[in-house]
């Protein structure tokens, strides 16, 4: 058997990233922009309808925020759709989480027919 082990950079061993760096935190108002985006060009002007709602803007959301480039973090997207009653709505989210690395970005959209809350959360993968 060898004494040795085979020869490693040291430099792969210790350049994993635990943390992401700063320029590449995952930043919520730039999130917001876009959510609020997405939000008013795919739903301004439209009806509720409860068979398309669902499928309107999540999958949206979560390509235009992926183009942001925040490496090695988890894009996730949560949007409710629901009709414009007059009521009120409550949504609440938890999380467990490293709040130096990953945060979230939330938005809302209202009209005459429907509401809308979008949440885009940013995980970072250790």
């Amino acid at each position: 058997m060898p004494d040795k082990m085979p020869d490693v950079d040291e430099k792969l061993l210790t350049s994993y990233p635990t943390k992401p760096l700063l320029d590449k935190k995952f930043r919520p108002n730039a999130v917001k922009s876009i959510i609020q985006t997405i939000l008013n060009e795919e739903l301004s002007g439209k009806q509720y309808d409860a068979e398309q709602s669902p499928k309107m803007c999540q999958f949206k959301c979560i390509l235009c925020v992926l183009e942001l480039n925040y490496s090695r973090y988890k894009i996730i997207a949560q949007v409710l759709i629901g009709e414009q009653r007059g009521e009120g709505v409550r949504m609440a989210t938890r999380c467990l989480w490293d709040a130096e690395a990953d945060n979230y970005a939330t938005q809302t959209f209202m009209s005459d027919s429907l509401f809308c809350v979008a949440v885009a959360y940013g995980v970072y993968y250790y």
